[in-house]
Parts: structure tokens; C-alpha cells; sequence
């Protein structure tokens, strides 16, 4: 590996001074449109039985895995999202990316609500749901790449697990507000009229949030590290130094990129596994009633949101790496007989469910602490978009599908335990591989892939560029 120094002068020695008031402001932000990105997942997850019956009516049985289907194939255009919207982050500014990405989002959730169905169109009804799910799918790909930077960007470096948490606290409250909606419609409205028009209400309220989110975002100013960045950029240019994104991340940071992947595949298969799968499995696997399931959700997505920020603060003092490989050897052991648990009936599905949640905090609460940090600031919105997005797509968004036909297939119910398990297993080689980056500034090169052992450099100093 060869030394590289640091960006500039004063970049690295900077510090991150930017006053409470502006640092709340962004934190609000960016938890605000992740809360929306997944308010919007999340509503198509808890409402899978009445898209099913207003979009894929079947007397076969595979309406569900067609549901499960287009919900995963919003995942293979994130991909493309992130290579477009990624790039054009890290070259005009996150700020400008993230107003868009979230109108986009709001707008194509809100049409699924507006929708004819299957019995007024016919196959034209499907088609239009696909569509509008690959808008929402593109539009995600530059949403949380760039939401995790912002955030990691703005946040003093000592406390950026804290701050970084309310990201994933936006998460979890997007998921939590949109399985107390959809149960709040239903028991006021009745199954009979959910699924005849009832369903719609919790899409088009995506509107009027997404508004919301629009009109905070706009108000910010882009972080502080990236304005230091294009003083940056403009003097190369004035030199006549060019940069390429694409060369600069498969040539310097393949490794960063790399094992950010066995993270995120890890990461994202118990998140999808466990929030998105988990109602479909709840009815179908154990025969919860589906009102009743909406209660489980909801209690569990709540009682983890509340802990996030706690685990967030706590992984900057305890550093990152630890709690990585806690929670993955955690849900290794324990994922079969919690699943098992889950079958005993309503009180353990919840203790089950909660329980899981409990165990998989400590990763969701760090991602935007840990993974911006694996790259410098001209390719970081790129190289944490492109990576996150291609090991989702691959196998994060495909999980309640996969798990679906194969427990389907098979009759072997305990299917998205075992697929589960698979997942954290690579995840823990990925965890092992990584370098701790509590503590280290935002501004210096990136360290999150030094070798396993070497002392972490402090910030400012001068540190190694991964060949």
C-alpha cells in the first residue's frame, strides 16, 4: 500500500463545527425522508393481502409470491439508481439529490394509491404497480446512499453513531407508521371495504409527506465536507487534474467496496427477513389473523425505533466493530429457536419478534456511522450508494420472495430463520475483515478496510490508501 497525503492542508485538521441548532436541523432531515423511503416500503408490506387480492387475484395460490415478486423487483432498479444518482451526489451536492429522490418517492407511492385494479383494467393494472414500483426502486437508490452520507457528514465525529442512529430511527418509524395506519384503517373501516378501496389511504398519505420532507430538505445547506470538497475539486480543475469515479472506486476502494457488501448482504436479509417478510410469514406460516399480526408489527418496529439512538450513542463508546459481530453471532444462534418460539402462539410471537429486532439493532443502528467511512468524500455518495444497492437488489429485496417459495416448495416453515443464519455467516467474515472507524474524522482517507490489527490513525493524520 502506498501513503497518500491527506486532501489538503487544512482539510483533514479541520473539525466539524457546525452548531447544534443546524446539526438537528439535518439530522430531522434526512431521518424525515428516510421515514418516508420506508413508510412507503413498509405500507406495501403490511398491505401484501389486500394488494394481492386488488392486483394478482389468483385461485391458485401464487398471488402472494407475485406481491412478494414486484416488491423485489423495485430492488433491481436500485442498482441503476445509485450509478446515477450517486455520482451526480458527490459531483453537484447531496442536498440538491436528496430533494429530488424524495418527491420521487412520495409521488410514485402516492399513484399506487390511485390505481385502478385488476377487476377495472385487467393486466394493465399489475403492469402500471411494476412500473411505479421500479420509480420507487430508482429513486431509492440515490435516497439512502445519500441520506447516510449527509448525516455522517454533518455529525461531530465522536458522537456520529448517536447522530447517525436517527437515521435508522427514521427507519424503524416510517416501518412503525405504516403498519399503525394500515391497522388504524382497518379497524375502522372493516376487512370487507380494506380490500375493496380502504387500502388506498395509507398510499396517498405518502403525498402530503413527501411535501413535508421537500420543504425541510430544501431549507439545509449542503454539509460542510463537501463544500470543502469543491474548493477542492475547483482548484484540480484549475490544475487540470481529472477525476474518474468509476476508476477511482474499482481501482483504490474494490476492497471497501467489497467487504461493505458482506455487510449489507448480511444486514439486509434479517432486515428484509424480519420487517418486510415477517407479516406474510405471521399469517401463513403460523396463522395469526392479520389484524392481530399489524398489532405485533407495530409493537415490535415501535420498541426498536425507541432503542436505536440508545444503541447509536452506545457504539461510540464501545466502538462499532464490536457490536457488528455481537449481533451477527446473536442472530446466528438464535434465529431457529426464536422462529420456533414465534409458533407457540401470540404472546411468544411477539417476545420472538421483539427479541430478533433487540439482536439486530446493533447493526442498524450504525450503518451511517460505518459505511460512509469507507470512503473520502469525492466518491463517498458513489461508493456507498453503488455498493449498498447492488448487494440489496441481489439479496436483501429478494428475501420475502425467496423465503416465500421456498417454505411454499418445501412445506419447512423455518426457512427465513435458516436463510437468515446464511446471511450472518457471511456478514461475520465481512465484520472480521473491517477496520473500527469510531472516532476517526470524515474528512481523513478512508480506514474501514485497513488490515485486521493496525493502529487507527488519528484524525488529520495521514493514513494508507487500499491498493
Amino acid at each position: 500500500m502506498t501513503e497518500l497525503p491527506a486532501p489538503s492542508a487544512a482539510g483533514p485538521a479541520r473539525t466539524t463545527d457546525v452548531d447544534p441548532k443546524t446539526i438537528r436541523k439535518a439530522v430531522a432531515a434526512s431521518a424525515m425522508g428516510n421515514a418516508i423511503e420506508w413508510f412507503d416500503y413498509g405500507v406495501y408490506a403490511v398491505a401484501a393481502t389486500y394488494i394481492t387480492l386488488n392486483f394478482f387475484p389468483s385461485d391458485t395460490g401464487t398471488g402472494t409470491v407475485w406481491t412478494l415478486a414486484t416488491f423485489a423487483l423495485s430492488f433491481l432498479v436500485r442498482p441503476l439508481g445509485g450509478m446515477f444518482w450517486g455520482p451526480l451526489g458527490d459531483r453537484i451536492g447531496r442536498k440538491g439529490v436528496l430533494a429530488l429522490t424524495i418527491l420521487m418517492m412520495a409521488a410514485s407511492t402516492f399513484l399506487i394509491g390511485c390505481l385502478p385494479n385488476h377487476d377495472a383494467i385487467g393486466m394493465w393494472a399489475p403492469a402500471l404497480l411494476i412500473l411505479l414500483r421500479m420509480v420507487q426502486g430508482f429513486s431509492t437508490g440515490g435516497e439512502y446512499g445519500g441520506a447516510a452520507t449527509f448525516m455522517a457528514e454533518y455529525a461531530p465525529d465522536k458522537k456520529r453513531g448517536f447522530y447517525g442512529s436517527f437515521l435508522e430511527t427514521g427507519t424503524l418509524g416510517g416501518f412503525a407508521l405504516g403498519s399503525l395506519i394500515v391497522l388504524l384503517v382497518s379497524l375502522a373501516l372493516g376487512t370487507e371495504i380494506m380490500g375493496e378501496w380502504g387500502w388506498r389511504i395509507p398510499f396517498l398519505i405518502a403525498g402530503p409527506l413527501g411535501l413535508i420532507g421537500f420543504y425541510l430538505r430544501s431549507k439545509l445547506e449542503d454539509t460542510p465536507v463537501f463544500q470543502e470538497q469543491e474548493e477542492q475539486n475547483a482548484q484540480a480543475a484549475k490544475e487540470g487534474v481529472q477525476r474518474g469515479v468509476w476508476k477511482e472506486l474499482f481501482t483504490h476502494y474494490w476492497k471497501a467496496m467489497l467487504i461493505m457488501s458482506g455487510l449489507v448482504i448480511a444486514l439486509n436479509v434479517v432486515n428484509y427477513t424480519l420487517l418486510t417478510y415477517m407479516p406474510t410469514y405471521l399469517e401463513h406460516s403460523v396463522g395469526i389473523d392479520p389484524t392481530v399480526v399489524l398489532v405485533v408489527m407495530f409493537i415490535g418496529q415501535f420498541g426498536m425505533m425507541l432503542c436505536v439512538p440508545f444503541c447509536g450513542g452506545l457504539s461510540d463508546r464501545l466502538r462499532r466493530k464490536p457490536m457488528w459481530i455481537f449481533s451477527l453471532v446473536g442472530l446466528f444462534v438464535c434465529a431457529i429457536p426464536l422462529y420456533l418460539l414465534m409458533g407457540q402462539g401470540l404472546g411468544w410471537a411477539i417476545v420472538a419478534f421483539v427479541l430478533l429486532g433487540l439482536l439486530y439493532i446493533p447493526q442498524l443502528a450504525t450503518i451511517s456511522a460505518t459505511f460512509p467511512a469507507f470512503f473520502p468524500t469525492h466518491v463517498r455518495y458513489a461508493g456507498f450508494a453503488i455498493t449498498y444497492n447492488v448487494a440489496t437488489a441481489i439479496f436483501g429485496g429478494t428475501a420475502p420472495m425467496v423465503n416465500e417459495a421456498l417454505i411454499e416448495s418445501t412445506g419447512f416453515i423455518l426457512w427465513p430463520a435458516v436463510y437468515m443464519m446464511a446471511a450472518c455467516v457471511v456478514g461475520l467474515v465481512a465484520a472480521l475483515a473491517m477496520k473500527d472507524t469510531t472516532g476517526v474524522s470524515i474528512r481523513t482517507a478512508p480506514v474501514g478496510v485497513v488490515a485486521v490489527g493496525e493502529r487507527i490513525p488519528a484524525p488529520g493524520e495521514a493514513v494508507a490508501r487500499p491498493a
